[in-house]
């Protein structure tokens, strides 16, 4: 008797316990809409500022997902989303140019004029500085507004006023908006023995087609290998990474899968068959590789089709959704991780910092050595690949470094960078208008842009400059050509100064197939390749 009262009464004083439980439960959300409502009109009626209602709504909107401390998450305004749906769209009215910020002084200038656009009808030039749109200062405007003043419905019209070293008074020019196509491939090349080259710069809706017109065009050249440089490629459309994916994979075969907080894994695969099942490829990356161009690499890396060359990717293994708002608003949402088909997860983790977000743990340069300290995984042919944030290359191959002078002469001319690269771009015109494509840098070209470079006040004693001979040349090389020939020429000019792509080249012109490729690279694979898995624990 007395040990069935003491049960009794011990479930007795557990029935509060959880009663109260189940009170503070239904209470927190309560507390936590009258603590917004009540900040929310003390703001309203009380802030020394008189705000508008919708301002006060945009802003504790916009607070509370960037209160989330990620990265990939924010609330799109009207503009934002208008901006946001012309990257991603791969074209938009306006005049066809890429503009950059300086982040010394803050201003807006030309980096780039695409060709039969508003822009080069209208005689603008790399290096211009963007002083007006229409009758208004562009004095302490960031990139995102001057963007927004120069891009608008096809067919408006906008009067842009450009400051050009050496004119002496601003340049009004007038334009009509059009339709831009961004390329997502911008030009091809063959180097070597037969190995085509397709630089794929962003994963617009133009992409896919883009990846797919080169691939064929070089099949039916008879090409023995192929190169896709994605190095400095942010990403961008998922389906166009599946597309691109499936053009070398085949039905079936998984390209990533999808885990949010609830609900099923979704996974992707190849629907179709793909139009290049065996010529060898090589993948470039580097650090800035992001997002769906690591969809596409950690696919091909895990099925064994393709050796990925370079250096670690950036990292992005999120998946955001975009959702449409009242009032022309969006929320672009982190929703859920994907997985390499090893079961990978790639996302490096970060943080925000003065501004900026940056990572929790930042990596020292890997080695093909160090890559052997991360989390292993196999591929389908029991070949290890590397998680733990990024993509690992296979061949790990850095970048051709400045030497001690060439730095020391990037030092000197930093505070004046923008009369640096004026003179430049001026001095590159004006040769390229009598050098052929075959031309040579010669010793008069570099005594000049030294004179040059002298005259606008970018003050450098000669041994630097002779110094950074190498470095110097290499500009001028560049420049050069970019304006006798485009971007194509431009590259085939830097090979020598591109150690990666040297290396991809090399492995592709000794190799008859994929496996010898991988032989080559020092990467073995089983005769008998088994789905692709985690490798066995390490201790």
């Amino acid at each position: 008797m007395p040990r069935t009262r003491k049960a009794a009464l011990v479930g007795a004083l557990l029935i509060p316990v959880v009663a109260g439980g189940f009170f503070l439960q239904a209470r927190a959300p309560r507390e936590g809409a009258t603590l917004l409502d009540q900040v929310m009109s003390l703001v309203s009626e009380r802030y020394v500022d008189t705000l508008p209602q919708s301002d006060v709504y945009e802003k504790a909107a916009s607070g509370l997902v960037k209160e989330l401390n990620d990265p990939y998450s924010e609330l799109l305004t009207p503009k934002d989303l208008k901006q946001f749906n012309s990257r991603t769209g791969g074209r938009y009215g306006g005049l066809g140019m890429l503009i950059q910020e300086d982040p010394t002084t803050h201003q807006i200038s030309v980096a780039t004029v695409y060709p039969n656009t508003p822009a080069e009808a209208g005689g603008v030039r790399e290096g211009d500085r963007i002083v007006r749109v229409g009758t208004v200062s562009t004095q302490g405007w960031n990139l995102n507004q001057v963007s927004d003043s120069l891009t608008g419905d096809v067919g408006t019209k906008v009067k842009v006023t450009f400051a050009r070293p050496g004119v002496a008074s601003p340049i009004d020019a007038n334009f009509t908006r059009a339709e831009i196509h961004i390329p997502a491939v911008p030009y091809t090349l063959a180097f070597g023995n037969k190995i085509g080259y397709v630089p794929l710069q962003v994963f617009n809706e133009n992409a896919a087609d883009n990846v797919r017109e080169a691939v064929k065009q070089f099949e039916s050249q008879g090409a023995r290998g192929l190169i896709i440089d994605m190095r400095g490629d942010p990403g961008g459309i998922l389906d166009q990474s599946l597309e691109i994916a499936n053009m070398f994979l085949n039905p079936g075969q998984e390209i990533l899968s999808v885990r949010g907080r609830e609900g099923p894994i979704e996974d992707y695969k190849g629907r179709v068959s793909p139009i290049a099942p065996t010529i060898p490829v090589v993948i470039l990356t580097d650090d800035r590789t992001a997002s769906a161009s690591e969809i596409v690499t950690g696919a091909l890396q895990d099925h064994d089709r393709a050796l990925v060359v370079g250096q670690t990717s950036f990292g992005k293994g999120l998946v955001q959704g975009v959702y449409p708002l009242d009032g022309g608003y969006a929320l672009k949402l982190t929703t859920g991780k994907w997985f390499t088909p090893s079961g990978r997860s790639i996302q490096r983790p970060r943080k925000f910092v003065n501004g900026q977000f940056v990572e929790d743990t930042p990596d020292t340069t890997e080695t093909n050595a160090t890559k052997k300290s991360r989390p292993a995984y196999k591929s389908d042919g029991g070949r290890v690949v590397y998680g733990g944030g990024g993509i690992t290359p296979d061949v790990i191959v850095q970048d051709d470094t400045l030497t001690t002078a060439e730095q020391q002469f990037t030092k000197a001319v930093a505070p004046k960078g923008q009369d640096f690269f004026t003179v430049l771009t001026d001095l590159s015109m004006e040769l390229a208008k009598t050098a052929q494509p075959n031309f040579t840098v010669t010793p008069g070209w570099n005594n000049e842009f030294y004179t040059r470079l002298q005259s606008k006040g970018i003050s450098v004693d000669r041994k630097t400059y002779d110094g950074a001979s190498r470095y110097v040349n290499r500009l001028l090389e560049q420049r050069v050509a970019h304006y006798v020939a485009g971007d194509s020429l431009a590259k085939r000019r830097d090979l020598p100064y591109d150690a990666p792509l040297r290396r991809a080249i090399d492995l592709l012109d000794k190799a008859g197939s994929q496996r010898q490729l991988f032989t080559l690279a020092g990467e073995t694979l089983a005769a008998s390749p088994t789905p692709a898995g985690p490798a066995a624990k390490k201790p």
